[in-house]
């Protein structure tokens, strides 16, 4: 087998890294669908961004990548394609659906669910999401959904003003009359924020608690 300088593989043929490839080619499919399935959003200017600037920007922003690993896929020795699992896209996947159909109300046949806004549909997606790894654990992802999510409400919802549900109409009628809709939102956000803070800590204090703790059992006796 030849080895290159650099201690990897000699790659001769075309594609010098298939990794990159196959990984470049999947983020230009993903931007290019982006693209088309936000093609009808209006993307307005800076001082008014419009639901379709975000998304586009973004999806601009993946495809560029897409096409700097498609050339160090010819440029640059890699790493061939070696067998994965389909738990990551699986659960990837499932994610974005979940996202889908709870922001907006959505309706499929006799399915019909309400609009539960991004106050339920961001710490859902990014739960479900997080499970695409195998060593993902609930509590650490219930932080970061928590944590999060209202930081994506008050930053789209308050700061930028785009039409994004962010809670269901029905919880504003629980609270107090006077209350506008950017006060429901920053109220919401704030307790989402302590609910983050109080599972961080107090699955901190439990790890302590049984780090601290003292088999008797073992100890050697005193003379």
């Amino acid at each position: 087998m030849s080895m290159s300088q650099g201690g990897g593989r000699d790659r001769r043929g075309l594609v010098r890294s298939p990794q990159n490839l196959a990984a470049g080619l999947s983020l230009v499919f993903l931007a290019a669908l982006a693209l088309w399935l936000t093609r009808g959003l209006s993307q307005g200017h800076l001082n008014a961004m419009g639901p379709g600037m975000l998304p586009d920007w973004l999806a601009y922003g993946v495809g560029l990548c897409g096409l700097a690993l498609l050339v160090a896929a010819f440029v640059k020795d890699g790493e061939p394609l070696e067998a994965w699992s389909l738990r990551g896209p699986l659960f990837v996947v499932v994610a974005i659906l979940a996202f889908a159909v709870t922001i907006r109300p959505f309706s499929f046949g006799p399915i019909s669910i309400p609009g539960l806004g991004m106050i339920v549909a961001g710490p859902l997606a990014i739960i479900i999401g997080g499970y695409a790894a195998p060593e993902a654990q609930l509590r650490p992802l219930l932080v970061l959904a928590f944590g999060l999510t209202p930081f994506c409400m008050v930053l789209f919802g308050d700061l930028l003003n785009l039409p994004i549900p962010i809670f269901p109409q029905s919880l504003a009628g629980l609270m107090p009359d006077g209350w506008s809709q950017k006060t429901i939102l920053r109220v919401l956000a704030a307790l989402m924020a302590v609910v983050a803070v109080v599972i961080h800590f107090a699955g901190g204090r439990r790890k302590d608690g049984r780090d601290g703790k003292i088999d008797v059992a073992t100890q050697p006796e005193e003379i």
